[in-house]
């Protein structure tokens, strides 16, 4: 099958490519590269480089796909609240314009939301722009039919997760400073709890979406919600003791729009999916530091 990725080159991009290449299937990617890597390009894979928030009309889209896994956002809190405007008008606007390019052609549409639902809609506009996709996805399936399921993620975690910068995941912060013998930044008194997900138990919950899409279960997700996380959550804390309790880290101020505590309820895709987490963040940690 054909299938179509936006945000290709970014973290969860890169790792859904390289399970679909690895599947049999032809992948075309649509990235700006304003946080995806050409190094997480993968072979096999069609790479186009242009900004979706400025429409579809370039050739990519004279094809025919059998499924689009809408990945592209600017993602983090932080970044929001120094710029709404951009995250805004980035987030809803490219998801408005790949779904009515679905609604045209008439395929499934899988979106990449966000377990910040859950942490007040208002608390920063990257929570607002993502729930807007998820309202957008409901809105095309109930007015024009268009089949679209929405997938929310737990702090993922993994190969090509981003280590530095504004848009550092936690997991790939701690290592990157583990790597380089630097102290571990915690924000706050490290006692918020988030649920962590592996990449690959992302992956592997996008694909079983997409197969349901296409006929192996009797179904046109209507913008169904699927929670896609560990069930389980730890404190920044336990995280770092797991880089070695006397490993040295620096508190840092806390910060506007950071919630207390993420835990996924993931039944629904359990129970649809038949879809279960399997990776163990203190298992993957322990091939981290060597243990």
């Amino acid at each position: 099958m054909r299938m179509l990725v936006t945000g290709g080159a970014g973290f969860v991009g890169a790792n859904l490519i390289k399970r679909l290449l690895k599947d049999g299937h032809e992948v075309v990617s649509v990235d700006n590269y304003s946080t995806g890597k050409r190094e997480n390009h993968q072979e096999g894979c069609q790479y186009h480089d242009f900004d979706l928030s400025y429409g579809f009309k370039y050739k990519v889209f004279d094809d025919e796909y059998d499924v689009i896994f809408h990945m592209a956002a600017l993602a983090r809190i932080q970044p929001s609240i120094k710029n709404p405007h951009k995250t805004i008008f980035n987030n809803f606007v490219s998801t408005l314009n790949i779904l009515e390019y679905a609604r045209q052609k008439n395929i499934g549409f899988i979106y990449a939301g966000s377990s910040s639902f859950h942490h007040g809609l208002y608390g920063s506009p990257y929570a607002w722009s993502k729930f807007s996709g998820e309202e957008l996805c409901k809105l095309y399936s109930s007015v024009y039919d268009v089949p679209t399921s929405i997938c929310r993620f737990y702090n993922v975690y993994g190969p090509h997760q981003v280590e530095e910068g504004t848009w550092a995941t936690i997991i790939g912060k701690f290592e990157n400073q583990f790597r380089n013998n630097k102290p571990l930044t915690i924000v706050g008194d490290g006692e918020q709890r988030r649920d962590f997900t592996h990449i690959d138990d992302i992956v592997d919950g996008l694909i079983r979406i997409s197969r349901a899409m296409q006929g192996e279960v009797d179904m046109r997700y209507a913008g169904e919600v699927f929670e896609l996380g560990k069930g389980k959550n730890y404190s920044i804390n336990e995280v770092a003791d797991m880089f070695g309790k006397d490993y040295p880290r620096v508190n840092l101020p806390v910060q506007q729009g950071e919630y207390d505590r993420t835990l996924a309820d993931y039944s629904l895709a359990q129970d649809m999916l038949d879809w279960t987490p399997s990776v163990d963040l203190s298992t993957y940690i322990k091939s981290v530091v060597g243990e």
